[in-house]
């Protein structure tokens, strides 16, 4: 039988780029029996022509031209590796409007656009696949969409950022201050130079949107998702959790109660018998609880060149079984519902608290009876260091709507007995 061959480009040779165009050349002797077909890479866009063309075999795939690739109808496939909003929007429209499927690692873009971008594909008939978007080579976004479709999904919760998870692994295995970790892990090549968007937790939030849009069929974006960062995690507090049993990590959250739809992204006290209490270092997992399938978990590495690369070239393959079968755009947008996002003053959560307040009698009683004001009911107290007359308590509340944690927190700093609430840490609980 003759080989069929199938052509694509990609939209950038960095880190994700290059690693794709070294998996699908690894991938070469055994490609057309995985697939039916020979993927073949006809162009590679990029800024530096001379620069790239010296890391490929063939320097003639390499082109500084979009237009070259949108306007050759033998290339039927592109991978936007590129990142950032512009030109990889535009590029990605232009292509499904040209009739070329697309796969691309962009979470910015698709937290922002997906379902524009997925409903243009769908008016296309045209693939449009991101496995890589969110945690890198795990296999979560295909799971959700296919072989978990049959369930009602009410949480899918994760460590979904790798720098930070790294940074809190530290902190509680070596007892590391968050600057130092942080520090470490800029050494050992997990954070970029500017980690903001990690340290903060903007990362996760923008794949907490895909996501949740996917497990709950209703388009959630980036705005809607609350963020919050580790800057202000302590070595103490990891003690103080380890105490109860407890690990601190960055919890990528979302959950459906039948109403409305809550997303954030927060550090957040897990049980040490929870599934992601055991994900360390740079490792990335996601845990699902659906009515049909009970609790599962997806975990493995959530960034790097191959890992990335992976799920990449994994999608390429499966655009190329659709071409060969002539199913193209079976699975378009998901999102058929409008679903309201609550807001985050009004989601519950449990929290552990640090108060440094007046060592005397009757302090007690006065943050009770502000907690007692605004509903905060309060589950344990205890008291862990003295400082001269000031004491250190520790406490952990029930679950409690955010504005009027705020509202306690609030009046609590304004009371002349504290001097000052030093950790206000979001606990698990199970719904």
């Amino acid at each position: 039988m003759e080989e069929k061959v199938i052509k694509i480009a990609l939209l950038g040779l960095g880190t994700v780029g290059y690693g794709t165009y070294k998996v699908l050349k690894s991938q070469e002797p055994e490609m057309e029996k995985k697939i039916g077909a020979r993927l073949e890479i006809k162009k590679i866009l990029v800024r530096n022509v001379q620069k790239a063309a010296a890391r490929v075999e063939d320097p003639s795939l390499v082109t500084d031209s979009w237009e070259e690739i949108l306007e050759d109808s033998e290339i039927e496939i592109v991978a936007e590796l590129m990142g950032g909003l512009e030109p990889a929007g535009t590029y990605i429209e232009q292509a499904l409007q040209a009739g070329k499927h697309v796969v691309t690692a962009n979470k910015d873009l698709l937290a922002a656009n997906h379902g524009k971008l997925l409903d243009l594909a769908g008016e296309k008939k045209c693939d449009l696949l991101f496995e890589a978007a969110v945690a890198g080579a795990i296999p979560v976004i295909t799971p959700l969409k296919q072989s978990l479709a049959a369930n009602h999904l009410d949480e899918i919760m994760g460590i979904v950022n790798g720098t930070t998870n790294f940074i809190l692994t530290k902190m509680t295995q070596d007892g590391m201050e968050f600057s130092e970790a942080l520090a470490l892990a800029a050494e050992l090549g997990y954070a970029e130079a500017d980690p903001t968007a990690d340290i903060e937790g903007l990362d996760a939030g923008r794949k907490v949107a895909i996501l949740a849009s996917i497990a709950y069929n209703s388009r959630v974006s980036f705005e809607d998702v609350y963020t919050e960062g580790i800057t202000k995690i302590t070595a103490r507090d990891m003690k103080y959790a380890r105490e109860m049993g407890c690990v601190i990590k960055l919890i990528g959250m979302s959950r459906y109660d039948g109403e409305k739809i809550e997303a954030y992204v927060a550090p957040m006290l897990i049980p040490q018998s929870h599934p992601l209490a055991s994900v360390n270092d740079a490792y990335n997992a996601v845990f699902v609880h659906g009515d049909a399938v009970g609790d599962a978990m997806f975990f493995g590495k959530g960034a790097g060149e191959l890992p990335t690369a992976s799920a990449v070239a994994g999608d390429l393959f499966e655009i190329a079984r659709n071409i060969l079968h002539g199913c193209c755009g079976r699975i378009a947008c998901t999102c058929y519902k409008h679903l309201p996002v609550r807001p985050m003053k009004e989601v519950k959560s449990r929290y552990f608290l640090r108060i440094l307040v007046e060592d005397r009698s009757g302090v007690l009683a006065e943050l009770a009876a502000v907690f007692a004001q605004f509903k905060v009911s309060v589950e344990q107290v205890m008291q862990k260091k003295k400082q001269s007359e000031w004491a250190e308590l520790v406490i952990i509340t029930e679950e409690v709507k955010e504005g009027d944690m705020e509202q306690a927190l609030q009046s609590i700093r304004c009371k002349s007995c504290t001097r000052e609430i030093s950790s206000v840490i979001r606990a698990y609980g199970e719904k």
